[in-house]
């Protein structure tokens, strides 16, 4: 990685986990799941308000590390108003990026989640990385239950 992409990628993920962005529960939501790693204590939770197939409001909450907490902030920016299917390719590119890294992926046709490519290299914090995302994959298939990134 780049030393101007990693300076990024500290600079992004140092500001969304002091000020994440939808860090709260929605009202109303049609949608939600609970997520856990074990491995580190991260946990989170995950509500949304599904209308005609598309994620009109989404927010999350929880305590963990600053990976965890960016990558769900990044993430409930990156879904809202987008379809079901348009949020699930989303998830599947990211976890792409995440465990294969910015080779593997377009990382400009992600936008401000490519910050999330650094994770890449650090194989220990991918589990981090992927939670909110893997938590979201779960609401969104109606499992209301908890998610494990063991």
């Amino acid at each position: 990685m780049s030393s101007d992409l990693k300076d990024l990628y500290q600079e992004v993920v140092l500001e969304h986990s002091k000020r994440p962005r939808n860090f709260r529960v929605v009202e109303g939501a049609t949608c939600a799941a609970e997520g856990y790693n074990p491995l580190c204590g991260d946990q989170l939770s995950v509500t949304l308000k599904l209308e005609d197939g598309v994620i009109r409001d989404i927010g999350f909450q929880g305590q963990g590390c600053a990976i965890s907490k960016a990558s769900a902030s990044l993430m409930t920016g990156a879904v809202k108003d987008k379809t079901r299917e348009e949020a699930e390719a989303l998830f599947e590119r990211v976890h792409t990026l995440v465990t294969e890294g910015p080779e593997k992926v377009d990382p400009e046709s992600l936008g401000k989640l490519a910050v999330l490519s650094g994770v890449s290299e650090f194989p220990a914090r991918v589990k981090c990385a992927s939670l909110a995302w893997h938590t979201l994959h779960a609401a969104l298939d109606g499992r209301s239950t908890s998610v494990s990134t063991e």
